[in-house]
């Protein structure tokens, strides 16, 4: 667990007395290429924390900083009963989360539906009968025979979005292989709302969430010390509350400069200038090649979706170098095709428990089709470690950064995704570089990252509490339509 004192992740010892010369060389120069030093993940902090202030500005900056119009953390007592929408990129998730008496309590009930290959690039509205139909099929199946007044929903669209209002979200682009056209640069709210009312569906949206405003919300629900909630997985993000005051690009709404506010990050994006970010060649060709070049500089260096390629990219350099004798006369026709590699293949190797590496020696030979050595092995191992370790450096970072830019000297910090939960040391080896950026002294770390709660699901139900309770009490800043959001509230029973 992170944060219990200095405790090392445990490593293989590893033999280098019989690695060559030539591969010596390249391992220290890999070393030096991918180590990220304490001054420097200090100089990346200071600059991640002037970015941040430069996003929340009118001008604006390479992080978006998205106010949510999630206005404060849950205090444990919100009571009622709300459904939850997340629409992602292979499922439809539906829950009804129920809010007892009890502090900081819930239970749940879930039904996942697929998502067809074909709705994501079919048109509009095929896609929005189809997420109405499966919410008309959940409500029809539990709630068989009642009578429903409305209830509350939190719909986690997890896409690039702004939002003017938190009933209300434009979708700036589509990911996750969604490709329909007519949607991009339009509020995705009314067709939604539209193929509920034509079903006679009892639902009413009352948040557009982002899965990380969720994960912080969700998480601070069961601990009131989570003031960060981030994503590390195939993407990268993070969301943490700040003060109205200090969000100079919402000035002209004139909101008491004490409200706190909801900051979906988008950190991904920081440093597309190239100002601090130790990249290395691999980190310049994976750009270079993506779908989308000078962009989410920062995810590229710590996701999922670009570990398994860096470590690719290395290999085949490594192949092709004269002076290098690795993988000789062997077919590298499958480590040769891009994206091949994912976190999980780097992350069965990391978790090698053998002393001659064998478990790595297999996954070569069967998923690659090449047969390596053991000084070659040796390579592969300490090459891994280091991709995994920067990630998990880089990415203290940017927690390090909220933390120095809200004077938070104490806190935990909800995380989730694939990389956090799964990659082996990710966990502490991001503690250690928070304990050199913010050179703690002290055995118990101040500042701890820990499991988060579910952000898509209960996050999302908890941010649709919260945002009729402030309605209920005139808090209505950022609500499209508080008359008739008032009047749903008065139908459920949402305690104030």
């Amino acid at each position: 667990m992170v944060g219990l004192g200095p405790r090392k992740p445990p490593s293989r010892k590893g033999s280098m007395a019989d690695v060559p010369k030539d591969l010596l060389d390249q391992i220290k120069r890999l070393e030096e290429l991918f180590t990220v030093p304490q001054e420097k993940l200090k100089e990346i902090t200071d600059h991640f924390v002037k970015e941040l202030a430069k996003g929340l500005t009118v001008e604006g900056g390479s992080i978006p900083m998205n106010p949510t119009w999630c206005m404060g953390f849950p205090d444990g007592y919100e009571t009622g009963t709300f459904l939850a929408l997340d629409m992602g990129g292979t499922n439809l998730r539906v829950c009804e989360i129920n809010l007892p008496e009890e502090k900081g309590e819930f239970d749940i009930i879930q039904s996942k539906y697929r998502m067809p290959e074909e709705l994501k690039t079919g048109n509009a509205e095929e896609l929005w009968e189809y997420v109405a139909d499966c919410l008309q099929q959940f409500i029809e199946y539990h709630h068989e025979g009642e009578e429903l007044d409305e209830l509350p929903l939190g719909f986690t669209f997890s896409y690039p979005a702004t939002q003017d209002y938190i009933d209300h979200g434009v979708l700036q682009r589509w990911t996750k292989g969604f490709d329909i056209e007519g949607v991009e640069g339009k509020d995705v709210v009314p067709p939604f709302e539209a193929a509920l009312k034509e079903r006679g569906v009892p639902i009413k949206l009352t948040a557009l969430v982002n899965d990380t405003t969720g994960t912080l919300i969700a998480s601070a629900y069961t601990d009131t010390d989570m003031k960060i909630g981030c994503i590390f997985g195939t993407g990268c993000n993070a969301a943490y509350m700040e003060d109205c005051g200090s969000i100079p690009k919402l000035a002209h709404l004139n909101l008491d400069p004490k409200l706190p506010m909801a900051i979906n990050c988008e950190w991904g994006a920081f440093d597309n200038e190239h100002k601090v970010l130790p990249r290395t060649p691999y980190d310049i060709i994976i750009d270079k090649e993506s779908p989308r070049p000078g962009q989410q500089a920062f995810e590229k260096m710590i996701a999922g979706l670009y570990l398994g390629e860096i470590f690719r990219l290395v290999l085949v350099d490594l192949h092709g170098n004269p002076d290098v004798k690795i993988f000789e006369g062997q077919d590298l026709g499958k480590l040769k095709k891009a994206y091949s590699l994912d976190a999980s293949f780097l992350s069965s190797i990391e978790e090698d428990p053998f002393e001659n590496l064998s478990e790595t020696q297999d996954l070569f030979q069967n998923k690659l089709g090449i047969t390596t050595t053991k000084p070659e092995l040796e390579l592969i191992h300490h090459l891994t470690c280091l991709i995994g370790t920067r990630a998990a450096r880089l990415s203290a970072c940017g927690v390090a950064a909220i933390c120095k830019k809200k004077s938070i000297t104490s806190c935990h910090v909800g995380a989730d995704g694939s990389v956090f939960n799964k990659y082996p040391h990710f966990k502490a080896r991001g503690a250690q570089a928070l304990r050199e950026i913010l050179d703690w002294t002290s055995r118990k770390d101040p500042i701890e990252i820990l499991p988060a709660e579910d952000g898509s699901g209960v996050g999302a139900a908890l941010i649709s509490a919260l945002t009729l309770k402030r309605c209920k009490e005139g808090q209505t800043a950022g609500i499209r339509d508080p008359e008739a959001m008032l009047a749903a509230a008065k139908k459920m029973k949402v305690k104030q």
